[in-house]
């Protein structure tokens, strides 16, 4: 009888077992059908970028991110990535998580991009950049309110020496009776230059790119700069479209540009620049809460370049 019980417990054992291990085979494999089944992906390159830039490409991806350290080193901008496993172009399923270590800085650092912000904020950001703030000049602006940043020197992005001084002119805001400032023209009807020409008694020169995809008349470029102080005789000049088809011709096509801001945090000043072949120009400057959708209309012209800075700070970078 006893060994009969054994001999029964021994069989009860044995089935559960086998129970266990074929329950274990199946979650294997339903486990491998799902991983086999994401898609693959490309790696991209995170070096050099900062944390949330690196984030804003990955997660379209559906690729994770994981800090695994810092380290000194002169080369790369503080808190940027310094090295990243699997390495750019490695080919890896949905769901991989690209482990990165960041740049503590070294002997240099990236200047931070101040124009169009308030001086409190540009000051702020070069303390957090460990540079300090150097001159202050100011200029009047047709452009931007009175104590917002015009230009800077060194300019934005270049690298520097920690602790160096950051010179920066900032706006005085319009300028007084008899002082004549060049507007921005630019994107807009020469029409609209010829008129202000006449009224301020400037000599308005006009040349015309017959290849430019823009609808006719659209200034293209100008000289001088906008907000350059000129002589009540000054001699301007413009760049237009000379498209054929002359003025109601269709532009070229329009692309929406669309970024979202990370959630969480405080209001952000956002500014967005592009740059095609008729130079750089800005698109969005202005302060937006966590989480708001910016969309914005770009027209196509040749290779197309969007910068996206938060605070002054370069977060992303797309290609149209």
């Amino acid at each position: 009888m006893i060994l009969r019980d054994k001999a029964r417990n021994l069989e009860t054992a044995a089935v559960a077992l086998a129970a266990v291990a074929v329950s274990y085979l199946l979650l294997q494999w339903g486990m491998q059908g799902i991983i086999h089944n994401r898609k693959t992906l490309t790696v991209p390159d995170l070096k050099g970028r900062s944390i949330p830039a690196a984030l804003d490409v990955l997660a379209p991806l559906g690729i994770g991110l994981r800090k695994e350290g810092e380290e000194f080193n002169n080369a790369v901008p503080i808190s940027s990535v310094l090295r990243q496993f699997p390495p750019a172009g490695t080919v890896v399923r949905e769901g991989k998580i690209v482990r990165v270590v960041v740049s503590q800085g070294g002997e240099t650092v990236l200047s931070p991009v101040l124009t169009g912000l308030p001086l409190r904020n540009a000051t702020m950001l070069l303390r957090q950049g460990q540079l300090g703030l150097g001159e202050v000049n100011e200029a009047y602006s047709l452009r931007f309110e009175k104590g917002v940043v015009l230009s800077q020197e060194p300019r934005a992005e270049s690298s520097v020496e920690r602790g160096s001084l950051v010179n920066v002119t900032v706006s005085g805001g319009p300028p007084p009776a008899g002082v004549l400032l060049m507007p921005d023209f630019l994107r807009k009807n020469v029409v609209e230059a010829r008129n202000w020409a006449a009224a301020s008694g400037a000599n308005l020169r006009e040349n015309k790119d017959l290849a430019s995809p823009f609808a006719y008349w659209t200034i293209l470029s100008q000289e001088p700069a906008p907000d350059t102080v000129l002589q009540p005789d000054a001699r301007l000049s413009v760049v237009i479209s000379g498209k054929a088809g002359g003025p109601g011709g269709a532009g070229p096509a329009v692309t929406n540009f669309h970024y979202e801001l990370p959630q969480g945090g405080a209001e952000s000043l956002v500014r967005i620049v592009v740059s095609d072949k008729y130079g750089e120009r800005e698109l969005f400057n202005g302060l937006r809460r966590p989480g708001s959708k910016i969309d914005l209309p770009i027209q196509e012209v040749g290779d197309v370049h969007v910068k996206i800075f938060l605070n002054g700070i370069l977060v992303d970078e797309r290609d149209l």
